[in-house]
């Protein structure tokens, strides 16, 4: 018997990088600083992506989008985004909806939630309500805590394709 639906989850961290621009679940926030990494460095969308991949079985997203791979520089991370949905859709999976939790001690989040929920909505093709973004602190505990860096957390349910 064939289950129609599948779970996936996602996790990315990324250090601070002062002086880069910060883009988080598509959106850009303003902050003085934003995030290293060989993309756009959007720690949210990328666990949204992995998420999405390990639902549909799929190795992630440094497998597709490998940062030795100049190619990718600076890529706009809802691009990874769309080609993990496209690998899904190709084995036969869309998303039905994914929650997402960003871990960060700055800056202030929730101002830019609901610019997030439809960034990533629309890129995934789903409403907005079926994104889910919540945002906390590590209480100064850890590398996110002392402000080093932020990670991010995600659960994608894919449903089989009719």
């Amino acid at each position: 018997m064939e289950i129609p639906f599948r779970v996936g989850q996602g996790y990315d961290v990324h250090r601070i990088a002062p002086g880069r621009r910060l883009v988080l679940g598509g959106v850009e926030v303003p902050c003085e600083f934003g995030l290293d990494g060989h993309s756009d460095a959007d720690v949210l969308t990328h666990a949204v992506a992995d998420a999405v991949l390990g639902a549909a079985g799929l190795p992630d997203i440094g497998h597709w989008f490998p940062d030795t791979d100049p190619a990718h520089a600076g890529i706009d991370s809802q691009k990874i985004l769309a080609r993990a949905l496209a690998e899904a859709a190709e084995r036969g999976w869309h998303l039905a909806n994914v929650d997402a939790t960003l871990v960060a001690e700055r800056p202030k989040i929730a101002p830019h939630i609901a610019a997030m929920r439809a960034a990533l909505a629309a890129t995934c093709g789903i409403a907005p309500e079926a994104v889910g973004i919540k945002a906390t602190t590590n209480e100064r505990i850890g590398f996110a805590g002392r402000g080093e860096g932020m990670a991010a957390f995600a659960v994608a349910l894919l449903a089989r394709t009719a």
